[in-house]
């Protein structure tokens, strides 16, 4: 498997673990009666502030860059394009994912539009070694 389709899989697991964690604070699993919340069908939830707030945003805002993430790649690999450029912009993009969550989880503002930021230009990175 190539460095892209890696990080691709690593992706979609943190991907899936962000939802899942930001389900899991929404229902309140640590207080008493959250476990019965989370395996219920959750109607009535109040709206998330706070930390289930920026948890259930991270996890959104992480879903959607992740789609365009493995729409560049797996284009890519089914192109058979592949080149240091490609694996560079995915390295970028991976990494500022990953420094993206706990600096969203504390709700540090203009560093998280920055690391955003970064992100994207991981994607135009690998795009524009496609074209």
């Amino acid at each position: 498997m190539t460095p892209t389709l890696t990080y691709v899989a690593w992706m979609a697991v943190i991907t899936w673990l962000l939802l899942l964690v930001a389900s899991l604070i929404r229902a309140r699993i640590l207080s008493a009666g959250g476990l019965q919340v989370a395996t219920g069908n959750r109607e009535g939830l109040p709206e998330p502030t706070g930390l289930a707030g920026r948890a259930e945003r991270t996890a959104r805002n992480t879903l959607e860059n992740f789609v365009l993430f493995a729409a560049i790649a797996l284009t890519a690999h089914a192109a058979g394009l592949s080149s240091p450029r490609i694996e560079s912009g995915a390295t970028l993009f991976f990494w500022a994912r990953i420094v993206y969550v706990p600096v969203y989880y504390l709700g540090v503002e203009y560093l998280r539009t920055g690391v955003w930021l970064v992100s994207v230009i991981g994607l135009g990175v690998m795009l524009s070694a496609m074209l």
